[in-house]
């Protein structure tokens, strides 16, 4: 089996071989075989690349010219796996006659490459019909009238993310990433040169010098309900376009990042479903009805979140009955379990007295029990305007990661941004720190507040924080000066967050880190104006699930 990366390389010329060929998808934990051959800093889906490849049994790989790294990438295997056939394509980046031309003789090279290497010989009728059987079976789903349209853009797309949008009963409209292969021949005939100028003449990326075709398409397709924007971490091509669209486009647009890594996953996640659950707010596709106030109904939200678990029950008139808050242990289906028991006997009932149970966080699809999740971006939401229907802005710390989420006045999400998998400035990243200083996390707010000297901390990676804080400890600095500029820190890189939605209206901070007062001071500064927080702040998200509860109840 032949690997290949690019959409221009010619695949079909290896069904003249009679041999398969795969464009690679990626599924990698980690980069522990790359790393030994190719440089750490190198592009991320090319290291998952490699890994993939030394992992999987390929027979080769054909390569394109579409990026330095791949080039890199070209030189590692050929020197790791001189036996097999690992093969650079030159692609042109222009699709006038010339180009067509030269393409079409770099196609006839690999052929002869090809040939030499496996000792077969090309058959060019089992080619033509591959390329008329293929053309014939291209098949395009339609759209369901209930189907979130969303057009998808950028690098190349993991297929979970396919998996999860087909799953999730979001419609494709166009998709113009690297990843999108499906052609729509229009041959003159089967030469080489009419065959190389439908490979170039396909819809562009990003490399090709006629790109501004996809901007046409964007916008002449105005009626998909949003964008998501797929990128590879540190991609300038795909980061140019995406700043571009935000300037042309009306559509909301998702921007999600990943490292090409299976980890990854629950990240975009969370980021998909919020934001197709943005769109069908905006949408109005939930439909409800009113239901009497006599009639007894209980709806248990649940919150399991990386550090702590939180529940909450609401009675029918949308009154908190009980609450509680665990420790997230190991597993995070114990931990709801624990704390749905002691919700339960706070409130005095049983559980089949709940008639709901709507989850959210990291684990909520590890909750059994759960009758539905929903992403905490959306729970926030209605959790904050709950507590403060003047809430337009929150700030939510949380144990394992950082968001800003814009609201309208009903609690529907406008726009989102959360911190990408690193530790700094979460929860996490405090009880590091408080471990290091050797004071009780819940004594750290507190004690910053009496601070002296004004001690900036330059690196918000937990490691090198950490390395940094030794050092200011070995050179006597008081330990409530320390905490201070911890905290200013992790506040500067939360503003930060907020400020990509935008700070508007009444500012809500959510979270475990809420209790922190002096982080709440640090943010109150540099925005300049107080920030709304509930008596129990931890339980925002269980209670936006609990909310969400009662529209699936009253549908």
């Amino acid at each position: 089996m032949i690997g290949h990366l690019c959409k221009y390389v010619p695949v079909e010329i290896f069904a003249g071989f009679h041999e398969d060929i795969v464009q690679i998808m990626p599924h990698v934990d980690n980069y522990s075989h790359a790393e030994d051959k190719i440089h750490m800093n190198t592009c991320a889906f090319i290291k998952a690349i490699l890994q993939d490849f030394v992992e999987n049994d390929y027979e080769g790989i054909v390569l394109s010219n579409c990026c330095d790294s791949n080039k890199r990438l070209y030189d590692v295997l050929k020197d790791m796996y001189p036996d097999k056939f690992i093969y650079f394509i030159d692609i042109p980046r222009k699709t006038n006659h010339s180009a067509i031309h030269l393409y079409a003789y770099q196609i006839h090279q690999m052929i002869d490459a090809y040939s030499v290497y496996s000792h077969k010989t090309f058959d060019i009728e089992t080619f033509k019909n591959y390329i008329l059987c293929h053309q014939s079976n291209i098949k395009k789903p339609q759209k369901k009238d209930d189907d979130i349209s969303i057009g998808l853009l950028g690098a190349r797309c993991h297929q979970g993310v396919y998996n999860l949008l087909e799953n999730l009963n979001v419609h494709i409209t166009y998709d113009l990433t690297c990843t999108d292969v499906s052609r729509n021949y229009q041959l003159k005939d089967f030469s080489f040169e009419s065959y190389a100028e439908a490979l170039l003449k396909q819809l562009p990326c990003m490399r090709m010098v006629d790109n501004y075709q996809r901007l046409k398409i964007i916008q002449q397709n105005n009626k998909v309900d949003g964008l998501i924007y797929h990128t590879v971490k540190f991609c300038d091509n795909y980061s140019y376009e995406y700043a571009l669209l935000q300037n042309k486009i009306s559509s909301p647009i998702l921007k999600a990042e990943t490292d090409s890594t299976n980890q990854c996953e629950g990240q975009i996640r969370t980021r998909v479903e919020a934001f197709v659950e943005s769109l069908k707010a905006k949408q109005h596709i939930t439909k409800t009805i009113q239901r009497k106030s006599d009639d007894k109904m209980y709806i248990l939200g649940i919150d399991s979140g990386s550090t702590s678990t939180n529940t909450v029950i609401m009675n029918q008139n949308k009154e908190i009955v009980a609450f509680d808050i665990v420790r997230t242990g190991a597993k995070s289906g114990d931990s709801a379990m624990k704390a749905k028991e002691n919700v339960l006997n706070k409130a005095h009932l049983k559980e089949n007295d709940i008639d709901y149970i709507v989850s959210t966080g990291y684990g909520r699809v590890s909750i059994p029990f759960a009758d539905k999740n929903v992403t905490e971006i959306s729970c926030h939401g209605k959790g904050a305007v709950y507590f403060n229907p003047l809430v337009r802005t929150i700030l939510d710390i949380g144990g394992q990661d950082s968001k800003a989420i814009a609201l309208n006045d009903k609690g529907d999400v406008e726009s989102f941004v959360m911190n990408d998998k690193c530790a700094a400035g979460t929860g996490r990243f405090l009880e590091m720190m408080a471990r290091t200083l050797e004071v009780d996390i819940n004594d750290m707010g507190p004690m910053s507040l009496n601070w002296h000297k004004d001690i900036k901390i330059s690196s918000m990676c937990s490691v090198f924080a950490e390395s940094e804080v030794i050092s200011l400890i070995a050179q006597n600095y008081e330990k409530s000066d320390i905490a201070h500029g911890l905290h200013y820190s992790i506040a500067s890189k939360a503003v930060g967050l907020m400020k990509r939605v935008g700070i508007n209206g009444v500012c809500m901070m959510s979270g475990g880190v809420a209790h922190n007062i002096g982080v709440v001071k640090a943010v109150e500064d540099q925005i300049g104006n107080e920030l709304y927080i509930c008596d129990e702040p931890e339980i925002v998200g269980a209670v936006g699930a609990a909310l969400f509860g009662f529209e699936e109840l009253l549908k």
